[in-house]
């Protein structure tokens, strides 16, 4: 499981059975379950990614 590390050295492994795809609608990341392949969450800034997630 993907953690974050100590402070100063970011994330430690990448988040597993998750990936992001970027809608086209209002250009937001959006994180998608590998398992079931519902949507998790939205980001809520524009055009910035989720960090240590798979992206499609």
């Amino acid at each position: 499981m993907a953690k974050n590390g100590r402070k100063g050295r970011g994330r430690k492994g990448t988040v597993k059975s998750r990936s992001q795809v970027l809608s086209s609608r209002n250009k937001r990341w959006t994180k998608v379950s590998g398992k079931t392949g519902r949507f998790i969450d939205q980001m809520a800034r524009k055009g910035k990614a989720f960090k240590g997630v798979r992206m499609k």
